[in-house]
Order: C-alpha cells, then structure tokens, then sequence
C-alpha cells in the first residue's frame, strides 16, 4: 500500500533527513499509543506522543513523550520556565495544529511552537512519532528531529 506524503514527509524530504514510515492499521478514529507500538511490534519507550499544551502567557507549548507515560504538567511548566501549562481541548487541536487528535507530528504544524521532548529519546538510536495523520508514523533518528525543530530535551514525565 502507497502511503501518501503527509507535511511532515515533505518537511523531513526538503531537509534531505533520513527517515523511514511505518504504517498500522486503525478505524476514523485515534489509536492509543500503546496500541500502535503493540501493532507495530516495537518498544513502547521508543515510540512518542505528541502533547498540545496552553501555558499561563498564553503560550502554545508541544511535549513529545513515550506513549506509555503521563506528562507531568509541573515538570513541563518548569522545562519551559513558565507558571503553569495545561493541556488544550481535543477540539482545538485541528485550529493550533492544522492536524487532528491521533495524527498530531511534531513536525509540520502550522506555526513551529517551542517543543520540549522526554530526554529519553537520546538514550534510542531511533524513535518513532505520528507522520501527521492517523495510521503514519515516521522512524528516525532523534538527534535530528530534535535539531529539525529546534526543541529541548527534558525529564516531561510522571513517575510510574
């Protein structure tokens, strides 16, 4: 089956970036992170989630996690040297991002907001992300998504 480029693919091509898309199966809706590592038979600390944060100052602040973690709103406040940050409501996520719930990259959203990611990605030769829509995830390096969109690594998450 073709995959069809998504913004992030063109972005990740425009750089010249090495990267590899993976495909899983799923209905309309999102797919729980989990659930697409257990598809796609990979670690589940490998593969990350892409969070939409509001912070006090009106901020919109994105989070890459593992999808088997929380986020940690006050640890996440503190990476980004703000007061506080809480997360946006599903229905805006289309209007911030330009993607939907499910299929958020953080790669390609309509405006570069600051992005922070758990720096449990440098600890993986790999880790994978949603490619911007539903069914899609990019495979890459993380060294270079973090340099693609200029984000900062740090500990994002709930203690188990």
């Amino acid at each position: 089956m073709k995959i069809q480029k998504t913004n992030a693919m063109r972005i990740l091509d425009s750089k010249q970036l090495s990267y590899e898309v993976l495909s899983y199966a799923h209905g309309k809706e999102a797919v729980a992170g989990l659930d697409v590592a257990k598809q796609l038979e990979e670690n589940p600390e490998q593969v990350f989630k892409t969070l939409v944060t509001v912070a006090n100052t009106k901020e919109y602040i994105v989070f890459v996690i593992p999808v088997a973690h929380e986020l940690h709103l006050k640890k996440c406040a503190k990476a980004a040297g703000v007061k506080s940050v809480e997360m946006i409501h599903v229905k805006d996520i289309n209007k911030i991002t330009g993607y939907v719930r499910g299929g958020c990259s953080p790669i390609g959203m309509k405006k570069q907001f600051r992005t922070f990611v758990h720096e449990s990605c440098t600890g993986h030769p790999t880790i994978m992300f949603s490619g911007g829509k539903i069914g899609v995830q990019i495979k890459m390096q993380p060294d270079e998504l973090l340099r693609l969109i200029h984000a900062e690594t740090a500990d994002l998450i709930s203690e188990a």
